[in-house]
């Protein structure tokens, strides 16, 4: 697999190498040796998600609160996707900036999303169903929300009509509201969550 990093530090593009034959094809969607490789951080999933949608469903920008923090793995396992990562990092150089990667379950392309950036996407297909591994289990009350249609980000969702959004994102903190009351992580805190992420899952005789 190819794994290139992104705009967003820290975010990745996975592209698998496909074998394919009359029967069909093969592809490893998922390496956490070789990602770690490329992130520089460890990634150990505690739990796999799955959301199922309509055709021009738009859901996001969602992230997790540091403490706990979250990193994704996120695979469009049918249909397809518009997918959309925000950096979220106060003290990011890349703070507000975006970067758009086409999602489809033809050619298993993969985005990870580190801690502390934003990820929304808009389904191209119906019956659109993407895939989440996730690092940490889910925790009431830490997740971060912020309106995809934000007119500061104005982030290029390219919907041919109005999307079918929920209340919560509707109605969702723009990125300036979102900063001024404080709910958004450091850079600096992301880089501490990444530095205990890896010394916790290192062998005992690396540690001593």
């Amino acid at each position: 697999m190819r794994i290139e990093e992104m705009s967003i530090p820290g975010a990745f593009l996975i592209t698998p190498d496909q074998l394919s034959d009359e029967r069909g094809a093969f592809y490893e969607a998922l390496r956490c040796d070789m990602l770690e490789r490329a992130v520089g951080v460890p990634f150990q999933p505690q739990q796999i998600n799955y959301s199922v949608s309509k055709r021009h469903t738009l859901r996001g920008i969602h992230s997790v609160s540091i403490p706990p923090g979250q990193a994704k793995f996120v695979t469009c396992v049918r249909g397809a996707l518009r997918d959309i990562v925000v950096d979220l990092r106060i003290g990011s150089p890349a703070f507000g900036r975006h970067q758009v990667t086409e999602l489809d379950a033809v050619s298993g392309r993969s985005v990870y999303v580190p801690e502390g950036v934003g990820h929304g996407f808009l389904a191209l297909t119906d019956d659109a169903c993407i895939c989440y591994v996730v690092s940490s289990t889910y925790v009431p009350g830490t997740q971060i929300d912020i309106n995809p249609l934000d007119p500061d980000l104005d982030l290029p969702w390219d919907c041919p009509q109005e999307p079918l959004i929920s209340e919560k994102d509707a109605k969702a903190s723009s990125l300036a509201e979102a900063l001024a009351s404080g709910t958004l992580p450091d850079l600096h805190d992301c880089r501490t969550s990444d530095a205990a992420r890896t010394a916790l899952v290192r062998a005992p005789s690396e540690r001593q």
